[in-house]
Parts: structure tokens; C-alpha cells; sequence
């Protein structure tokens, strides 16, 4: 071999090393991420909110819970079709544990208006909790039993569903982010920001710098 192909040799299998080390640590990345689904009425809000936490890469607005296949936002809206608007939050747990993910999620919404959500009234609205797996459902069990006692709702009963995960369709692409986009929207200006607000404040030692 002569030096010039051996020199091509090793920058090649330099090349193919570096390579293969990126697709490892990519891997590996990707490994650690978990996802939270999640109901708690209108997915605008929730977006928004779960957004801005740290060690969350990622919300996606979308339907969860019901027994229709790829249904629109017009569709899940009328309340036929057993969907309640969701939010699929990806998450980083060495950074955010899912534990606290459910903390904030008891705090963001209503848990104990059965199917209503302030004005947003449907079981499209309800509260509900979506485990993937028996670790996921024996903390979401224990976090509300926690914030039922925790008197923050009085003696209001919590009525969040804690159910398997079975399916979630995304949302039509013009839902994403669609309270940072249209912040001066009436519905935003009224409803959505206040939460942020209130979000803001209550949970700051956890938002993205």
C-alpha cells in the first residue's frame, strides 16, 4: 500500500469512528428521554406552559383517549369521539422528573371539574393522566392521592383519570404553538395568559433560562 492510500485509509476510518461515536451518543440521548400524556384541558395552555420547563425538549398538542382514528380538531370538539385534548411531553429525567412533571400538572389546571375546564365545558376537556408504563402509573397514583390531601383544592374531590396509554394523534400543524403565536388573540389574551402568568411565577425556579 502506498503512503498516499494509506493516508486515505485512515482518514476514512477517522471519518467512519467519529461517525459511529455521534450515532452512539445520539442513541444513548435519545435513550434517556421519556414522555408524559397528559389532559388538562385546552392544549394551547398546556403547551405553552410545559414549554417552558427545564429538561422538556418537546410538547406536541394532539388527541388521547378516544375510540376514533385520526381525528380532526373539529371532529374531537363535538365530543363524539371519546378524545380529551392532550399534550405528549418529552423529557430529559435526569434534568425534570416525571414525578415533577405531575406536580406542575396539578397546579396548571382544574382537577376537580369533572369534564370543564373555566368556559371549556366537554369530556374533551377532561383531566386526565396517560401512563406508559407500571413505574409511570404507580407514581401518578401516589401524586394524586398527594394533592388530594394536600388541601390546595379544599374538599373538592379530584376526578383526574389515571388510565394506560393506548394511542395519541397529533394535532392539525397550525395548534403548534399556537398561544406564542397568537398571544393577542382574544381566547389567548383572556385565558392563556393569566395561566402563563400565574405559571410563571409559581414555578420559576424551573423554567428554561
Amino acid at each position: 500500500m502506498t503512503k498516499k492510500r494509506f493516508k486515505k485509509s485512515l482518514n476514512i476510518t477517522g471519518i467512519s469512528l467519529i461517525f459511529i461515536i455521534i450515532l452512539t451518543f445520539n442513541v444513548f440521548a435519545q435513550s434517556k428521554k421519556e414522555i408524559a400524556t397528559l389532559s388538562g384541558g385546552c392544549f394551547w395552555s398546556m403547551e405553552t406552559m410545559f414549554q417552558r420547563l427545564k429538561g422538556v425538549s418537546s410538547v406536541q398538542s394532539g388527541f388521547a383517549g378516544g375510540f376514533v382514528k385520526n381525528p380532526s380538531y373539529d371532529e374531537v370538539c363535538t365530543g363524539k369521539t371519546g378524545h380529551a385534548e392532550t399534550i405528549q411531553v418529552t423529557f430529559d429525567p435526569d434534568k425534570i422528573s416525571y414525578q415533577k412533571i405531575l406536580q406542575v400538572f396539578w397546579k396548571v389546571h382544574n382537577p376537580t371539574t369533572l369534564n370543564r375546564q373555566g368556559n371549556d365545558d366537554g369530556t374533551q376537556y377532561r383531566s386526565a393522566i396517560f401512563y406508559h408504563n407500571k413505574k409511570q402509573r404507580e407514581i401518578a397514583e401516589k401524586s394524586k392521592i398527594a394533592e388530594a390531601k394536600s388541601g390546595h383544592w379544599g374538599t373538592d374531590p379530584i376526578v383526574t383519570e389515571i388510565n394506560v396509554y393506548t394511542n395519541f394523534y397529533k394535532a392539525e400543524a397550525y395548534h403548534k404553538d399556537y398561544y406564542n403565536k397568537h398571544t393577542e388573540q382574544p381566547y389567548c389574551e383572556s385565558v392563556i395568559t393569566p395561566k402563563v402568568e400565574k405559571f410563571t411565577k409559581e414555578f420559576r425556579n424551573l423554567l428554561k433560562e
